[in-house]
């Protein structure tokens, strides 16, 4: 009886890590402080982005986005878990500093006008609805998906097959951003700056002078 009880609670303490994936619904709640616009609202619009087409059917990897960075997650958990926790961590600065920066920075978009009943059309004024054309720089869709990305790409789980759908439906999301004007060039590549940036101060730096201490302390010891 003892043993088995103490089975489940082992079992029970497996998977109690997952629980830190509750940092999202707490992190959706304090963007609504964020999502509206301030006294000054820019415009970060570039040849390139007036130049980028309207795309109504990016709505789906765009709708999918939230979805695809759970199931990556997931994914880490069972099969890195060093990188599960890091995106837990890399995630929430990040997107507690984009909500910094939509306080004092407020960017916008311009968005077309959506006509048509398809589904896709639908998806789309959905989508527009349900998201004001705030919060923009940096965007939350492409430093995640790049996110996840980067920490695939760079695991001891990489092979050939996760490394094509990862990238793959990153890249898909990152330019769904772009192709349904929720976002422009400016956007994004000050998300994966961020991602780097963070990488750099949370993970590779520490890494670094761990390796260091390490190699000082075999060097005294020999």
């Amino acid at each position: 009886m003892i043993k088995w009880a103490s089975l489940r609670l082992k079992e029970q303490q497996r998977w109690l890590p997952l629980a830190l994936m509750l940092v999202f619904p707490l992190l959706g709640y304090l963007y609504h402080f964020v999502d509206h616009p301030t006294k000054h609202v820019y415009s970060l619009v570039t040849d390139f982005d007036r130049a980028t087409p309207f795309i109504k059917y990016f709505s789906v990897p765009y709708g999918v986005w939230i979805f695809y960075i759970y199931a990556c997650l997931v994914y880490f958990f069972f099969r890195d878990r060093k990188a599960y926790y890091q995106s837990i961590v890399l995630y929430t600065v990040c997107a507690l500093t984009c909500y910094a920066i939509y306080s004092v920075f407020q960017t916008t978009v311009p968005r077309p006008l959506v006509s048509g009943s398809d589904v896709f059309s639908r998806l789309v004024t959905f989508i527009y609805d349900r998201d004001q054309p705030f919060n923009c720089f940096p965007s939350i869709h492409c430093f995640s998906s790049y996110m996840v990305l980067r920490m695939m790409f760079t695991s001891p789980a990489r092979g050939l097959m996760n490394r094509l759908l990862i990238g793959g439906m990153s890249v898909t999301i990152i330019c769904s951003t772009l192709f349904m004007k929720q976002h422009v060039i400016l956007d994004a590549l000050s998300a994966f700056a961020l991602v780097e940036l963070y990488r750099l101060i949370l993970f590779k730096v520490p890494a670094r002078h761990a390796e260091q201490a390490a190699l000082r302390r075999r060097q005294m010891e020999a």
